[in-house]
Formats: C-alpha cells, sequence, structure tokens
C-alpha cells in the first residue's frame, strides 16, 4: 500500500531530521597540542593522544609561526622544532612552573623562541616555579626545578629567547629599524627598533634559561636571551642565564629595566650593551670562568641617531671561579653610569677603557675613555665601585697602518676618574631559586 505524505507531515519530517543532525555533534580530540587533534570535533571525547618523552612526560612539539593568542601549562613540557615565532599582535602566555626544552641543531635548524615587534610573551614564574628554558637533552621532568645530567660544560644546546621592540636604537647605518643579528634579512620578524621609548613587550619574571647559544652561522651563536629595542613598558626581573655559548644576555638599543639577573658560565660575554641601550640594569651577578670572556662588554651609540641615552649599571658583582676572563671593557663611545660595582677573583680585574685617535695618532676621537675623561659632564661614570684599576687600550692606526700609542695622559686622567672605593655589590640572596644557587655555582 502506497503511502502519501501530506505537506504537513513532510515538514514534520524535515523538521526531526534537522534535530537529529544537531543534536549528534561529531566527537573527538578538541586540544590543538594533542597529535590527534581534530579540527573538527565539537565535543571531545576524551581520547586526545600527546607525545610522551622518555621521562614519561607530556610533550607538545611547536614549530613556525603563533599568529594568536596562546598558553603554555605547567602540565606539558614544549618543545621548540626550528625558530617558533611569536607575530605581531600575538601573545604567549607561559604558566609558572611549565618547562620549555628547543632541540638540537644549528644554523637555520637552530630552535628558538622568538617574540616578534608588536607581539608579547607573558613567561611569569614564581620563586618555587620558575618558567625554564632548556635543552632537548636535559633530563628536567615536570614539576622539577633541575635536571640531573647537564652542567655548565653543556653549552650551545639550543638557541635562545630572542625578545624584539619598538624602542629606539642606534644603529650603524642611522636606520631608527634594523634586523637582529643571526636572522636573515629576508625574514621580516627580525625587525626591531622604532620611536617608541615606553614600548610594551610583555612581562619576563622567574624564567631561567639554560645551556643555549646555539650556532646559526660563522662565529655567530644566538644569546641567551636577547632583548632587541625593548621598551621601557616591558617588565623583565628575576631572570637566570645559564651555560650559554655566547653572551648571557645582549641589549640592543632599546629602554626596557631589569632588575635582579645572573649570568653565569657563558662562553662569551656576560651583560654585553650594544647600539645605545638606555635603560637601567638593577642588581646584577655575573659569574666567569676560563670559558668566558668579559663580564661586562659596553658599547654606545654607532650613529647620530638616538645618540643621546645612556645606560646604568647599578649594584652588581662579577667575579671569575678560576682567575680567568677580564671583568669589563667600555668602547665604541660607551656612555653611562656604573655605580656600586664590586669585582672579584679576577687575576686581572682592571676594567678596559678604549681611546680612539686619528690623523696619525695626532688627534683624540669620540670614544669610550673621552666620555670618561672630559672635563665636565662627564658621559662614562664610575661611582662607589670597587675596581681593582683602568687600562686605557686602542685599536687606531696611523696612515702607514701603524697601532698608535696610548696618549700617557689620556691613562692618567682615566686613573683619576676610576678611583676605587667599598663596594657592597649585588644581594645574592634574591637568587636562591636559580639553577647556579641550587647546584651550588656560586
Amino acid at each position: 500500500m502506497k503511502k502519501n505524505l501530506t505537506k504537513s507531515g513532510l515538514l514534520l519530517a524535515v523538521v526531526a531530521l534537522s534535530l537529529t543532525v544537531v543534536s549528534c555533534k561529531r566527537e573527538g580530540c578538541t586540544d590543538a597540542m594533542a597529535t590527534n587533534y581534530d579540527a573538527k570535533a565539537k565535543k571531545d571525547n576524551n581520547t586526545c593522544e600527546y607525545n610522551l618523552n622518555t621521562n614519561g612526560d607530556q610533550q607538545v612539539e611547536v614549530t613556525g609561526n603563533i599568529t594568536s593568542d596562546t598558553k603554555w601549562t605547567a602540565n606539558n613540557i614544549y618543545v621548540l622544532n626550528g625558530k617558533v615565532v611569536v607575530t605581531n599582535g600575538a601573545t604567549l602566555t607561559i604558566e609558572a612552573g611549565t618547562i620549555v626544552k628547543g632541540k638540537e641543531g644549528v644554523g637555520t635548524n637552530a630552535s628558538a623562541l622568538i617574540i616578534a615587534r608588536g607581539a608579547k610573551i607573558n613567561a611569569i614564574g614564581t620563586k618555587d616555579s620558575p618558567v625554564i628554558f632548556t635543552s632537548i637533552l636535559d633530563n628536567i621532568k615536570i614539576g622539577e626545578k633541575t635536571g640531573s645530567n647537564m652542567d655548565e660544560t653543556a653549552s650551545g644546546k639550543w638557541g635562545g629567547l630572542i625578545v624584539l621592540g619598538n624602542a629606539p636604537i642606534s644603529a650603524s647605518n642611522g636606520d631608527v629599524v634594523s634586523q637582529i643579528e643571526g636572522i636573515p634579512a629576508s625574514e621580516t620578524y627580525g625587525a626591531f627598533g622604532g620611536n617608541n621609548a615606553a614600548d610594551n613587550s610583555g612581562v619576563l619574571s622567574f624564567i631561567s634559561l639554560r645551556h643555549s647559544g646555539a650556532l646559526i652561522g660563522a662565529g655567530n651563536e644566538i644569546n641567551g636571551l636577547t632583548l632587541g629595542g625593548v621598551g621601557s613598558g616591558t617588565t623583565v626581573n628575576n631572570v637566570e642565564i645559564f651555560g650559554s655559548l655566547d653572551d648571557g644576555i645582549e641589549f640592543f638599543g632599546g629602554t626596557v629595566n631589569v632588575t635582579n639577573i645572573v649570568v653565569s658560565y657563558v662562553g662569551d660575554d656576560g651583560i654585553d650593551i650594544d647600539q645605545n641601550y638606555a635603560g637601567t640594569v638593577n642588581n646584577y651577578i655575573v659569574v666567569q670562568n676560563q670559558n668566558s670572556d668579559k663580564a661586562l662588554e659596553v658599547d654606545g651609540p654607532e650613529n647620530t641617531t638616538y645618540n643621546t641615552g645612556k645606560f646604568t649599571l647599578m649594584n652588581g658583582t662579577v667575579y671569575s671561579k678560576d682567575g680567568a676572563s677580564r671583568s669589563g671593557d667600555f668602547k665604541d663611545k660607551a656612555q653611562g653610569t656604573v655605580d656600586n660595582l664590586k669585582i672579584n677573583g679576577f687575576t686581572n680585574g682592571n676594567i678596559k677603557v678604549r681611546a680612539s685617535y686619528q690623523n696619525d695618532c695626532n688627534d683624540v676621537k669620540t670614544d669610550a675613555c673621552s666620555n670618561l675623561i672630559m672635563a665636565s659632564n662627564a658621559k662614562l661614570v664610575f661611582a662607589n665601585s670597587e675596581i681593582p684599576g683602568v687600562e686605557v687600550y686602542t685599536t687606531s692606526v696611523n696612515s702607514s697602518t701603524a697601532a698608535c700609542p696610548v696618549k700617557s695622559n689620556d691613562q692618567s686622567s682615566a686613573a683619576s676618574k676610576v678611583v676605587s672605593a667599598t663596594a657592597t655589590g649585588a644581594s645574592q640572596t634574591v637568587f636562591n631559586w636559580t639553577y647556579t644557587a641550587l647546584k651550588n655555582k656560586f
């Protein structure tokens, strides 16, 4: 017998079918960090699967660009595979206690976390639960502060953390925007600098960066922490860099202020200042050994653009564990103030200050030494600091490329300006949370 549907009956059937389709939402794994993430799933069915590392901890691999607001949580270990870039307009939030590991690699394959201009990072740890950046080779587990298989000799195992902003810089070509070292000019995410001194790149607080400094080119490594054109709206405090193959922290211009920083056992300079950084570093410790270069390396403006700003280094202690390396080198028109610096443990703890000459060595050019010995309103000042002595040197040559001798009055004038005084240096107890303290490496 044939059934005939009335118009009203057909309508009811369509409505019933529609309700059935709506109520049967697709189920699957809705966690984008899972290996079996289903972008079409509307309801999670608890089937998410994750990569596990050798410790059994949940491991999430991160590659490429982060283009929207993202949060990393302490119940995962995040693994950087290559250069991970937080792009303009996006914010990466990293929860206290989170561990981030960088995969091994050199050159273009080096792993690094890069915060581009206009992006932000909010990595906010605590004394008890710092945010830890380390190598994939580190056997540290979720919930731990240290691993057991790596020490200060394990350097260059991954890249590092690079934060780029829109604050003023003094680049050699006079441009207000430059390209951070190690990133090809074709990659726009490597740009830094601008005219916003109050620029805000986020918050770095209670973070530890370990075993970084991967080689990205001939004689070119990524620093533990690179701050390029980072503005004063950014918060940076309680930061540790341990065992980097290159510099611990390097400032390329910018105005960001940094409080409580410890740099230990790096392969190059502890704190490196370039392109007329014009912020304040307050309460810092640099621990050097035979593999290190200088505890402090300070340059000034490279051109006439944004050349009036001055750095401040205050309340610092730099020392060598074995007498090796140098305490400080001030050159390239360095201008700023060093206040309450204590130097310990160096075989030669003298501060080096560069002088420059021209016209067959007869005339003085502007450099760190001339900034130091100015008759009034000196641009480079050492105050209340326990410094063994000062050595003036020069790299200038005459027309026949013979080295210019340092003028005797430059040496004597510099010595009269750098007078040793009793200094208290840094407060070390604020660094009790660090790897350096936990492993008794001070």
